[in-house]
Formats: structure tokens, sequence, C-alpha cells
């Protein structure tokens, strides 16, 4: 179910030392409703393929504001834009 699958992708997360900010896990929930329907789904493998696209939509988002200091918090944690910019998400509209 899309609720056991949003604990995998927590469990994945806290292994990897990651967590959601404000607003993504919410977004995740609605990135899993939409990949469950699409060819190809393959449960835990699909989240945990999602989660390293995010992780490396997240290291371009911090990279491109290379004139900050980033903290811990910052490379820790998936944005929602993280996860909106999905491709997923460009389908639907």
């Amino acid at each position: 179910s899309g609720d056991e699958l949003l604990h995998i992708a927590h469990t994945m997360l806290d292994a990897s030392h990651y967590r959601f900010g404000p607003g993504a896990r919410e977004a995740f929930a609605d990135y899993l409703q939409r990949r469950i329907s699409q060819p190809h789904f393959a449960n835990a493998r699909s989240v945990r393929n999602a989660l390293d696209r995010m992780r490396l939509r997240q290291a371009s988002r911090l990279y491109a504001d290379r004139d900050r200091v980033l903290t811990a918090d910052d490379l820790s944690t998936i944005a929602e834009s993280d996860i909106r910019a999905s491709r997923v998400f460009a389908a639907a509209t």
C-alpha cells in the first residue's frame, strides 16, 4: 500500500541519514500515488530509485547555491522541490 511504501521510504532515508523537509513527505506520498499507476512500478525498488533521484536533485540544488555556507541540516534534508521536480509530476500537467 501507499502507507507501507512511505514507511519503507522513511526507513531508507533514516538509514542514509536523510529526512524529509517541510511538505516533502506529502509530496512523496503524492509521488507514490501517481507512480504506482504507471508501468514498471516495482514497489520498494521503485521507492529506492526515486529516493536516489531525489538525492541527486538535492545535490544539484545545493551545488547551484554554492556561495552559501551549507549546514548539516541542508545536506541531510530532502526538500519538497526535490520531489516535485520529478517527471511524474510533469506528466500529470
